[in-house]
């Protein structure tokens, strides 16, 4: 998913599948409970999805609030035109604001987020990379900001586990689309909790969770 040149066709399959995968493996769900509903409880939010791919993310974090009668303003931030052009072209009247852009450019021009997350961002970077994003996003959370990046923890379970349940589902509902064979690159390439806590700098945290998720955090303990 990575290459400019991937096919076309298979990658906007796959940002539609994703919504899925996603919904699936990383707990959308209680991200919201925990890190979102109780602070827009508090006022309108501002929040950032870091390398929001297809957006759904972003769009189910929107659908939620309104349901809760609560406020925010949400942007998926992605890098890749691709992405955001497929995504918002599929806002269905969410109303999140779509940007083409890194994330240098938001801390460039001063903005600043309530919260800033990301979902399945960090396998995909360097060393360099990594500690770039995470310096930046903690100068986009200001001083009284959250932010969450959210990843899969490396195991061989998780590895099988996702082999296993993605095969029969290679010819139909993943058919097309880079799912399966992303997926399983990006569990070889992810951290575990161990090696991401030894890279992290001081101030950030790493929290676990099932299924096989990790969390690096920064910010307030409290909502």
């Amino acid at each position: 998913m990575d290459d400019p040149h991937a096919d076309q066709r298979m990658l906007e399959h796959t940002y539609l599948r994703f919504a899925l995968i996603n919904a699936a493996v990383s707990r959308p769900g209680l991200l919201y409970r925990r890190d979102i509903r109780p602070r827009a409880r508090r006022g309108r939010l501002r929040i950032l999805d870091v390398g929001s791919g297809g957006g759904d993310l972003c769009r189910m974090l929107a659908a939620r609030l309104r349901r809760d009668g609560l406020s925010a303003e949400i942007t998926a931030l992605d890098a890749d035109e691709r992405a955001t052009r497929w995504a918002s072209a599929r806002d269905g009247g969410a109303g999140v604001r779509y940007l083409c852009a890194r994330t240098a450019d938001l801390v460039g021009a001063g903005e600043t987020f309530d919260v800033v997350l990301s979902n399945h961002v960090l396998h995909h970077l360097g060393s360099e990379e990594l500690q770039q994003l995470l310096s930046e996003t903690r100068l986009l959370a200001g001083d009284g900001g959250h932010v969450v990046h959210g990843d899969i923890a490396r195991s061989r379970s998780a590895y099988v586990l996702f082999a296993a349940l993605t095969l029969p589902l290679a010819k139909n509902l993943l058919a097309g689309s880079f799912i399966r064979e992303d997926g399983l690159t990006s569990i070889r390439r992810s951290y575990t909790a161990s090696e991401l806590a030894a890279v992290a700098p001081p101030g950030w945290w790493v929290h676990t969770g099932f299924p096989s998720r990790l969390e690096l955090r920064w910010g307030p303990t409290d909502a």
